[in-house]
């Protein structure tokens, strides 16, 4: 029992980190602060895990995760849903902190998730600054739902003033997102690559290169199965039921969706795709969603070999 490699799982709250370490069953806790991250750290150095298990909380976890980086301690992120269904397979319905935290170290001991490299600290600002664009666009359409069913001067007043203030504060932060991608050379280099392709825009691209940082460094069924729009097999026994696309990262799905929809009216090989699945009897849904896989590895594809979009010969997934 002692013999085997240590597994880790961090539950990480806005002032508290909770530590679990399996297979000692043993657990502790630090402030989530720059001195608990360091004290962290330092004992988990000591501890040399096999693994480090940690789930995104949208924002608090950027201490821990710049800290981990540094010390180059094999960590990686989990989807907060998959570990609650294998909570749920080992018959843990409660929720702390502290079984939070077992969980994860669980999940790194029995099933044994591939570290990917965490993001570095650009890579996590850029996130931040994608995530605020998406925030005041949310908030501009709250807004604009607000004033469709206003009938009150002063209040229709304010809602303009708002959206007025909320669409120069997009354009700015829209302005920073291209600023800051032109500041660094790798990224700038995959925004050109990317954006050669028809019907692929400064967001789309933006959304790539933040939120799929493995672009370029999977093959096409790795990157579809981490998208999400990698067909899943629904049989049992005779049952045949229709495959379906699920998990993955939504919102690079939903990104990828809308850059699809203008793809298959620009870009000719997808348009020609498109139609052929149109003729073959398939629905409209289905053809986009094998349209936006073909997108997808295409991409990956040009970034893989740093080549820009050519129609023929066309890039090689």
């Amino acid at each position: 029992m002692t013999n085997q490699p240590l597994c880790v799982g961090i539950d990480i709250a806005k002032r508290r980190l909770d530590i679990f370490v399996v297979p000692s069953q043993r657990h502790f806790s630090a402030p989530n602060t720059e001195a608990g991250v360091h004290q962290v750290v330092q004992r988990l150095k000591s501890l040399q895990p096999r693994l480090i298990l940690l789930e995104a909380t949208g924002g608090y976890e950027f201490l821990v995760v710049a800290a981990l980086r540094e010390a180059a301690l094999p960590a990686c992120f989990i989807n907060p849903q998959q570990i609650r269904q294998f909570a749920r397979s080992l018959g843990i319905e409660a929720k702390t902190d502290r079984l939070d935290a077992r969980v994860l170290a669980l999940y790194a001991a029995k099933i044994d998730p591939q570290p990917r490299a965490l993001p570095d600290a650009p890579q996590q600002e850029l996130k931040q600054l994608m995530q605020r664009r998406r925030q005041l666009l949310t908030m501009l359409q709250m807004e604009h739902n607000r004033l469709e069913t206003c009938h009150s001067a002063p209040v229709e007043q304010s809602i303009n003033s708002l959206l007025k203030a909320l669409r120069t504060e997009l354009k700015s932060v829209e302005q920073q997102l291209r600023d800051f991608i032109q500041q660094h050379p790798l990224w700038s280099d995959k925004d050109r690559l990317l954006q050669s392709v028809p019907g692929v825009g400064d967001q789309t691209s933006c959304s790539l290169i933040a939120w799929v940082p493995e672009l370029g460094a999977l093959n096409r069924q790795q990157i579809a199965r981490l998208v999400g729009v990698a067909p899943l097999n629904r049989e049992s026994g005779q049952w045949r039921g229709r495959r379906t696309i699920r998990g993955g990262r939504g919102q690079v799905r939903r990104v990828l969706y809308m850059a699809t929809l203008k793809a298959v009216r620009i870009n000719p090989l997808l348009e020609k795709m498109y139609q052929r699945l149109l003729h073959q009897g398939k629905a409209k849904k289905v053809a986009l969603v094998a349209c936006m896989r073909k997108l997808l590895t295409i991409l990956n594809a040009m970034l893989r070999k740093q080549q820009p979009w050519c129609l023929s010969p066309a890039p090689t997934p």
